[in-house]
């Protein structure tokens, strides 16, 4: 079973995909957007095809109290759409600190300032994937 994971920016769509057994997320690309969701679904579309994804896992941002807040509508929003438009069930999963662990994880592989900008959005979304593998092992 392989597992995509989505980390929904207000720029970019970090993703992430499982080795295929489920264990091991990677980050895979940053897609770039200009909240065109609908072009950004079918580049999702055409991912879960060609990597044969049986679940997309989507970062939902949270409040550190816990309350979902603009960001956190819209990923619920864009879950919507790609249910709606694919074949695959979509979860989401809490993400709050995701990107900074990811800054934190760049900074101790001396990933240049330059470098870093450009992919740790799916850096995040390989995080948000792999708590995601790591809470669901042996389902």
């Amino acid at each position: 079973m392989r597992y995509l994971g989505l980390d929904l920016g207000s720029k970019t769509l970090g993703v992430a995909i499982s080795d295929q057994t489920g264990l091991i997320a990677s980050s895979l690309k940053v897609i770039r957007h200009d909240e065109d969701y609908n072009s950004l679904v079918k580049e999702v579309a055409s991912l879960v095809e060609q990597y044969d994804v049986s679940k997309i896992i989507l970062g939902l941002p949270k409040n550190m109290n816990n309350t979902i807040g603009p960001k956190g509508e819209l990923s619920y929003k864009f879950k919507e759409m790609l249910e709606k438009n694919l074949n695959v069930e979509v979860e989401l999963m809490d993400e709050r600190l995701t990107t900074l662990e990811a800054e934190k994880m760049l900074i101790s592989n001396d990933t240049s300032r330059k470098k870093r900008k450009k992919v740790i959005d799916s850096v995040a979304a390989s995080i948000i994937l792999q708590s995601y593998l790591d809470k669901n092992k042996g389902e």
